[in-house]
């Protein structure tokens, strides 16, 4: 009838309240007003912070990202038309190495054009996820711990364990190289050095010193990172945000 508005009925509201709660208990997501329709803003953000989870399941006190959350949410915003590019956002210690290098081959393999955001920290395995985008930004006081491969848990002292240590490391290495600027020389280097980390093995790289080696593309923002996916979007032709 003319001059009533519509309104959802108590168990709509009440399904919609639970879906919320949900989208933020299970994948740490809050879904932004909706614009009208004309106005639908064709990118997704996804967020890969704290640890990344692996084959074991950490403890509930740690902040996590379980990567068989994110590899289904990478595979609908592929198919999902609508979606015309996509704003990873990272603030990771890192983790599982099988889990991240997974996430960042998928990132790669996409043909929605993709654009990373290392807020914090992005760190150990979250490296190979950053340069996994087709374009990568950093914020300048944003850091990035390159170091050597490590193993938890029980280790079998054999020969065969380091081998597969080597060829572990092998494919962080060149999947880093494959998809930045910097060369395997640098980056080895960086993995190995001593004195710069207190009991340990590696380099902290803040924000400039990131991109001047060639393993980010620019340091910026949101901002940035935005600018450059639309720039991406508008190329393809598929139309970004006037």
């Amino acid at each position: 009838m003319y001059g009533q508005q519509e309104s959802a009925s108590p168990s709509e509201a009440g399904s919609q309240e639970k879906a919320v709660v949900h989208s933020i208990k299970e994948l740490g997501q809050v879904s932004a007003p909706q614009a009208p329709e004309p106005e639908v803003q064709p990118f997704h953000c996804l967020t890969i912070i704290g640890q990344i989870e692996g084959h074991m399941v950490l403890p509930p006190r740690n902040k996590t990202t379980k990567y068989e959350h994110v590899i289904p949410q990478l595979v609908a915003i592929e198919q999902n038309p609508k979606i015309k590019g996509l704003l990873v956002v990272l603030n990771t210690v890192g983790g599982d190495i099988e889990a991240g290098l997974a996430i960042a081959e998928m990132l790669n393999t996409m043909k929605t054009p993709t654009v990373s955001l290392v807020l914090g920290g992005g760190h150990s395995i979250g490296a190979p996820i950053a340069v996994a985008a087709d374009y990568s930004v950093i914020s300048a006081t944003a850091t990035m711990t390159i170091h050597p491969i490590r193993l938890s848990g029980l280790v079998i002292g054999v020969p065969q364990t380091y081998e597969y240590l080597d060829k572990m490391q092998e494919r962080v290495i060149r999947f880093i190289v494959e998809h930045s600027r910097v060369t395997q020389e640098v980056l080895r280097e960086m993995m190995f050095r001593t004195g710069e980390l207190v009991r340990d093995v590696g380099t902290v790289l803040v924000g400039e010193e990131a991109v001047r080696i060639g393993l980010i593309d620019e340091v910026g923002g949101l901002g940035v990172a935005l600018a450059r996916l639309n720039q991406m979007v508008q190329k393809n032709g598929e139309g970004g945000i006037q």
